[in-house]
């Protein structure tokens, strides 16, 4: 008797936790790309200090990643409720295409911001590329430590 309660116990626990899970993917109503280009405008004015000409020559460019991202997230939706996977070609394709993007990005930057801007504008991205980089480094070293 007392299995079939812990079994039962174990079953409920484990559909709650599942439940839960399911909910978190709904993160609530998203931004527009005309909402997130201004967010986006406003946290490189403060953190930059950029004049209101550097703001303009921005703008156009930030809009252009976040439409461009919000199509490719629509993209992957729609290629995972069809159940397709990418071919290697595919991958490379789109790898290149992003690289290529982000090549011309950081050189329409160079070509706006001044040097002390544009070193921040360096520091600040390489920053938020390293933000879950130093996490696992910190763990690996801590499981060779133990490891020792």
């Amino acid at each position: 008797m007392k299995k079939i309660i812990g079994i039962v116990v174990l079953v409920f626990v484990f559909t709650l936790t599942t439940q839960a899970q399911k909910k978190r993917g709904n993160k609530g109503p998203q931004m527009t790309v005309e909402q997130h280009t201004d967010l986006a405008v406003k946290k490189m004015t403060l953190a930059l200090d950029l004049s209101d000409k550097q703001q303009n020559q921005i703008k156009p460019l930030i809009k252009a990643q976040a439409e461009e991202r919000k199509a490719g997230m629509e993209k992957r939706k729609e290629a995972r409720k069809s159940d397709t996977k990418p071919t290697a070609d595919e991958m490379y394709a789109m790898q290149s295409k992003r690289l290529d993007d982000q090549i011309a990005f950081k050189n329409n930057m160079k070509k706006i911001l001044n040097d002390e801007q544009f070193e921040k504008f360096e520091k600040m991205n390489k920053g938020r590329k390293m933000k879950g980089k130093k996490k696992d480094t910190k763990e690996r070293r801590m499981a060779k430590e133990k490891r020792d």
